[in-house]
């Protein structure tokens, strides 16, 4: 089944829904990511899934527990659940990533974006409010998330 996928802005990303945890029966979900240069989400842990990525374009530098990697078209890397993981847009045009898990994490991403106004990129928000800070928080909480650091520098 082809899918265009629904189309996001999820804080400072632009996401596609390739394949919904809903589409089928193992509830798996595909998330297509483009991010800008020096997009970083906060260090956090998903207690309830792993989470793939594969990188489609750019390079992007993870933190999975102890381990820093870097990673680049083509190439895929595993955040057992359970880890704390982030990553960090390195090249200068951006990154273009899947994100595959058991559809926790695209039931936040659902909870905290819109539907995206044009193709590309939102408009950079800029660091995040206390109010936003903790709304997120508590949001990636309900989805089985937990914040445990900053974002990668």
């Amino acid at each position: 089944m082809a899918n265009r996928g629904e189309q996001l802005w999820f804080l400072d990303t632009h996401v596609t829904i390739r394949v919904s945890y809903t589409d089928g029966s193992g509830g798996v979900s595909v998330l297509e990511h483009q991010a800008r240069h020096g997009d970083s989400p906060p260090l956090h842990v998903h207690h309830n899934e792993d989470e793939i990525f594969h990188i489609i374009d750019g390079e992007v530098r993870f933190r999975v527990g102890d381990d820093d990697l870097r990673a680049v078209a083509g190439e895929t890397l595993l955040a057992p659940k359970g880890i704390p993981h982030s990553y960090l847009v390195l090249s200068g045009q951006g990154a273009r990533l899947l994100t595959i898990t058991r559809g926790g994490f695209e039931r936040l991403v659902r909870t905290l974006s819109r539907p995206a106004q044009r193709s590309g990129l939102p408009d950079p928000s800029g660091p995040p409010t206390p109010e936003q800070a903790e709304a997120l928080a508590q949001a990636c909480r309900e989805h089985g998330i937990e914040l445990v650091g900053p974002p990668l520098h």
